[in-house]
């Protein structure tokens, strides 16, 4: 049994004093406050639950920085799909094994304690499905046990290059797969998973038709099932491209079609919603879905911001996630998030409630939608039962001096590189001292295939 006692902690009904946790078998057993340090607890200052990071492509971690050169023509989204597209193709299972392992090291490092990963890179490069379907989330699975971060395996069912059913191009071709193809892949994924039971305990794996560009009407029925009780993940309304080809395939806007044709509810996330209607955002707030929001990849992909005033403010939920993995960091995706409202609506602390703290009502909203993104039905947050997911702040950091509580969060979101000292993942202390404890290692065997790969 693990014991943490910290001075100050974000728990699930508001901030408590002198709080104690037990911790076995990866939940927190009791939490008691108004109490006193016991010998052999781990003692911090100011302890916050992890936050699950709803969406990640760990493979894109490798080209972080890569597509920062503009072409011969006006670069887009879609240019730098190409570029991703070649990425992609050239990646082989080592080194995707070892881009997911820095990943997690770092998302860890940055307090994200969960990761919803919307695994669509399948097959060898050549296209044709490896003698273990699974060969590459397999991979994804073996980062996370080595890493300690909880995982949320999404993978991704990917048949067509545009509305409508058109036929995939040549880029796609390690994502693509058929109905019955991915019933298998999905099964093997699993199995996958449970082979590493005890690695990953509290492991989920759900499902993520990948868009309505990539899946048509007749085979998002077919693959829905497969979910079972697991979450469905599905780009949605990124681009304002992506809206104007689903009008003239359908007639209707991308969220405004799974609102008509999908029992949206809370176990569906939509990643990015950025270009709603009104009519979409109120909509889709109340029928409870989270919007996965990506801030980070949204601003570098020039996809446009969120109506997160509007969506927020007729009881929506929301989660983050890093996307495109091109930098990570929990203070770094929230931050965006708020500066992006700012930027939209002309005004300062868009998202907090009267009277409260900004960084503390991203902070919950992220861990509330998160959890309920990532592992449906599970306990959110500091409470007794919930999944031991948790985040100390480093309180010597210059940022923090004279904060506490609150103004500590908003420091960290607001005014901080770095600011976390230590992280438990299921209990697991991974990072301590602000160091993943497999750092070094992980980073070598990275370096060494990036360096392979990109020369070759």
């Amino acid at each position: 049994m693990t014991n943490i006692f910290a001075r100050d902690a974000l728990t699930a009904n508001g901030w408590r004093s002198n709080v104690r946790l037990s911790i076995a078998d990866g939940r927190i057993t009791r939490l008691a406050d108004a109490v006193r340090p016991e010998a052999g607890d781990d003692v911090v200052d100011t302890l916050l639950p992890g936050v699950a990071n709803l969406h990640s492509h760990a493979f894109q971690r490798g080209m972080a920085g890569l597509a920062e050169v503009r072409g011969d023509r006006a670069d887009s989204f879609w240019t730098w799909r190409e570029q991703m597209y070649r990425f992609a193709l050239g990646l082989g299972p080592d080194a995707a094994e070892s881009v997911a392992a820095q990943l997690f090291v770092e998302m860890l490092e940055a307090g994200f304690t969960r990761v919803g990963e919307f695994h669509y890179l399948h097959h060898a490069p050549d296209g044709r499905p490896y003698d273990d379907v699974a060969e590459m989330a397999g991979r994804i699975a073996a980062a996370a046990a080595a890493t300690g971060i909880g995982l949320t395996l999404l993978p991704t069912f990917y048949a067509h290059a545009t509305f409508g059913g058109a036929d995939p191009i040549d880029g796609q071709r390690r994502f693509v797969t058929s109905p019955d193809g991915f019933a298998r892949l999905v099964e093997a994924s699993r199995r996958h998973v449970g082979a590493l039971d005890g690695a990953l305990d509290g492991a989920v794996v759900g499902i993520a038709p990948h868009s309505l560009r990539a899946v048509t009407p007749e085979e998002l029925a077919l693959i829905l099932p497969i979910a079972g009780d697991g979450p469905i993940h599905m780009h949605a309304a990124e681009q304002t491209k992506e809206v104007d080809d689903c009008l003239a395939w359908s007639g209707m806007r991308p969220v405004e079609w799974l609102l008509a044709h999908q029992p949206l509810d809370r176990r569906w996330c939509l990643i990015h919603a950025t270009h709603m209607t009104e009519d979409e955002t109120l909509a889709l707030a109340k029928r409870g879905a989270i919007a996965g929001l990506c801030p980070i990849t949204e601003a570098n992909l020039g996809d446009g911001i969120f109506n997160g005033a509007t969506f927020l403010g007729a009881g929506g939920r929301f989660g983050i996630g890093s996307d495109s993995n091109i930098l990570i960091g929990v203070g770094d995706e929230l931050r965006q998030l708020e500066h992006g409202q700012r930027l939209r609506q002309r005004a300062r602390n868009v998202l907090a409630e009267a009277g409260g703290s900004t960084g503390e009502t991203l902070l919950r909203g992220a861990v509330q939608g998160g959890a309920q993104a990532l592992t449906p039905g599970a306990a959110a947050g500091i409470c007794d039962g919930a999944s031991a997911d948790l985040v100390a702040l480093d309180m010597a950091h210059p940022a923090f001096a004279g904060r506490r509580r609150s103004a500590a969060v908003d420091a960290w979101i607001f005014a901080a590189h770095g600011g976390v000292r230590d992280v438990w993942s299921r209990g697991r202390h991974v990072v301590r001292g602000g160091h993943h404890i497999g750092r070094e290692a992980i980073a070598a065997r990275f370096r060494t295939e990036m360096d392979r790969f990109i020369a070759a």
